[in-house]
Parts: C-alpha cells; structure tokens; sequence
C-alpha cells in the first residue's frame, strides 16, 4: 500500500493544476480587456499567474532534476517554490478583495478595503520570513538528496490562522457591497455565493497545513500546489461566472441608487 504520491503522480499535478489556473486567468483577463475594465484586481490576478507558473516550473526542477544540480541550487529552488507558494495565495486573495474595492461606494467602505488590503500584505510579508527563520535555525536538511525543510507546528499554525481570518474577511466583504445597493433577493444570493467560494481555498489550505505540520515531504508539494491553482481559479470565478451570466442574461442590471455618485451599474453577478 502506497505512502503517498510518487515523483511521477506529483509532477502530473505539478503541470496540469497550473495549466488550468493559466487558462481560467487568461480567460479572465480577456473579459476584462475586451471590455476595456482592467484594473488593480487584474493586475493581482496576473501577480498571481505568473508566481504559479514560476512555481510548478521551480517544482519540476526540484522533483525530477534535482540530481543534477549543485546542492546550493537545490536549497535555492526549495526557497524559491516555498515563497512562489506564498506569492500565488495572498495575490490571489488580494485580487478577489480589489474586486470588492472596485465595486465598493467611495469614501469609508473603500479605505476600510484598502486598509485590510495593506495588512494582508504584512502578513504575507511575516509569512514569507516565517520560512527563513525558522529553516536557517536549524540548517541540517540542506545536506539532504532533496532538500526540504521541516517547516514544523508554528508555520502550520500560522497557515492556519491567516488562511482562516483572511478568507473570512473575503466572505463578508460582499455584505458591504449590497448594504445599499438595489438588488432582489436572488441577485442578492447570487454576488455572496460568488464571493464565498473563498470557503474552498480555506478547505484546501487546512489540509495543506496539516501534512505541513506532520511532515508530509511529496504529500505536502502536492497539497501546496492544490492550493496554489485552487486559490487561483477561486480568485477568477466572480469574472468567469460573470462573464457566462451576462450571455444569458444581458439585460439584467443591478443599479445603485441614483443618489449615489459616481453612477455605477452593477451586471447580474455584480461585477462590472
């Protein structure tokens, strides 16, 4: 009975999740082009893209090449697809909050967004030297075949909390969108259950942390990458299903009230 996933099984999901998440995240780019609405979250969104496809090219090195490489650039590669990780999650968080930003009424709802979107950034910023200090106090695994660091119970705990807060505030952060905005009760239903597809990444994260916590060597590179293209994708979705509501249902508008300004219409899955 198998262990785990073998260095084949492991470099299959390697290309195939990142290759969809390419995929979903150029699609997203090209409906938002098209219409000529690119903005900040976009620009999160393609950050994101290209640390996913920085990491499963990192990953391919480490797993299949790694006997030919010096050991200085196997340590290297493990320091680089460890933070590549970091990077896909929190840009890919970060493009669904300016999403929210991009739709939210101007003044107090925005600043308070882009407050949050500043403290995702240090913790991204505490996380990413999480890695550093807690690997360089204890070199020894830099001598291994394949060099991976046993990032033990405090990185894993701290995956777990800011996984856990950050998704939470991604899943209320639509309630601010339809407090005043003039929507029926299924258009209502339908931008929170958008949003709240962050509940899968949080559901994907915990299992990470766990084989980050009991030393799960391939089975953690492969909960990890399953985080990094499922973060992606999630973080895409309100464009994608947006784009697919609007072919069925073009002329169905979400309206602030006229009071308001600027004057912004919402489309039925209340993106732009």
């Amino acid at each position: 009975m198998s262990s785990g996933p073998t260095v084949a099984q492991t470099q299959v999901v390697n290309f195939v999740l990142p290759i969809v998440a390419t995929v979903v995240t150029s699609f997203r780019l090209y409906c938002r082009a098209r219409r000529h609405l690119l903005w900040i979250d976009d620009a999160w969104a393609t950050c994101a893209m290209l640390f996913n496809i920085t990491l499963m090219v990192c990953s391919a090195l480490y797993l299949r090449g790694y006997e030919f490489h010096a050991q200085w650039q196997k340590v290297a590669l493990y320091y680089t697809l460890t933070q590549c990780f970091y990077g896909v999650v929190w840009c890919s968080r970060l493009s669904i909050l300016f999403t929210v930003v991009r739709l939210a009424y101007w003044g107090t709802q925005r600043r308070v967004l882009v407050r949050i979107g500043i403290i995702f950034g240090v913790v991204w910023a505490i996380l990413f030297a999480q890695v550093w200090w807690t690997c360089e106090s204890d070199p020894s695994w830099k001598k291994q075949p394949r060099p991976q660091c046993h990032l033990g119970r405090n990185v894993a705990i701290a995956q777990i909390v800011t996984d856990v807060l950050g998704d939470t505030v991604l899943i209320l952060a639509p309630f601010i969108l339809i407090y005043k905005a003039t929507l029926t009760t299924a258009q209502r239903v339908r931008v929170i259950c958008l949003f709240s597809t962050s509940a899968i990444t949080t559901a994907v994260s915990l299992t990470h942390a766990y084989y980050v916590f009991t030393e799960g060597q391939l089975k953690e590179a492969v909960s990890a990458m399953f985080e990094a293209s499922v973060s992606l994708i999630v973080a895409n979705l309100s464009v994608v299903v947006t784009f697919f509501l609007r072919m069925l249902a073009d002329d169905e508008t979400i309206s602030r009230p006229p009071s308001q300004s600027p004057s912004i219409e919402f489309e039925p899955a209340g993106l732009p």
